[in-house]
């Protein structure tokens, strides 16, 4: 990892993770994509880190994928498809994880950079952030998962909307339409941000990521499907994990629960 491209920082159960080229608007090459997945790996074999804040330096969150270094890769086939296959790989290891993973979405948030943002369990925008899909506005595609997330995030009429137009709304409409969880202004991100990390940090880390599980495999299947699979998670979940009982012991003795 280069310390250039990210700023990693760690504290009480949650770590932050900042991408840091400025200058390229924290454009999502293959190096830095290859740095993002190498750094998860290791917050996720870190047990104490429960949540993850993901932000941009600068001006963005990030404006996309790098478009100058698309006119060589786009010329070696072979290279091309493997940094689509760590693009995938990155973004479905961050939705599989047991840590919640925040988007705080400063500024522009483009193309890939949705593509990243969508593939977070929650986002926290500012309001004067700048959020779009972008791609067709350069004759692109999306390639990281756009198309499939972004219709399922905010329907298919509106996502329709942002795909072809290539507009970009700002904080309040993407609240507004379901693609970002609040809005709060540009100088409360950051605190807004951690406080929301911190209200995840109180629950149980096995109810939540097991709340995540449910959410994540639901959404693949059929509502009948979905609900027998609820059934049998939640199920075992009361009948086998500590933290379902302590939960009603603590309720019942009017005091605050201790999960494992």
């Amino acid at each position: 990892m280069s310390e250039a491209t990210l700023i990693v920082e760690k504290t009480s159960g949650v770590a932050s993770l900042t991408l840091n080229r400025p200058r390229q608007m924290n454009a999502l090459d293959w190096n830095t994509v290859k740095s993002l997945a190498s750094v998860f790996r290791e917050l996720e074999g870190d047990k104490a880190t429960r949540v993850l804040l993901i932000t941009g330096q600068g001006k963005a969150f990030s404006a996309g994928g790098d478009l100058e270094g698309y006119r060589s890769l786009y010329r070696r086939p072979d290279d091309f498809r493997r940094f689509l296959e760590d693009f995938f790989a990155l973004l479905d290891a961050l939705e599989r994880s047991r840590i919640v993973v925040i988007a705080a979405v400063n500024g522009y948030c483009l193309a890939g950079g949705l593509e990243l943002m969508l593939a977070c369990d929650l986002a926290i925008a500012s309001s004067d952030a700048r959020i779009g899909d972008a791609h067709l506005n350069f004759g692109q595609l999306p390639g990281a998962g756009g198309s499939q997330r972004l219709p399922r995030a905010i329907g298919a009429q509106r996502a329709r909307d942002l795909m072809y137009t290539g507009r970009w709304v700002n904080g309040a409409e993407a609240e507004r339409i379901g693609l970002v969880a609040r809005v709060v202004p540009a100088d409360e991100l950051t605190t807004a941000a951690r406080a929301l990390a911190e209200e995840i940090l109180q629950k149980s880390p096995a109810g939540v990521a097991s709340a995540k599980t449910l959410l994540r495999e639901g959404l693949k299947m059929s509502l009948e499907k979905a609900l027998r699979f609820e059934m049998d998670l939640v199920h075992e979940w009361a009948t086998t994990h500590p933290d379902a009982m302590e939960g009603l012991a603590a309720f019942a003795e009017k005091r605050k629960p201790r999960f494992l």
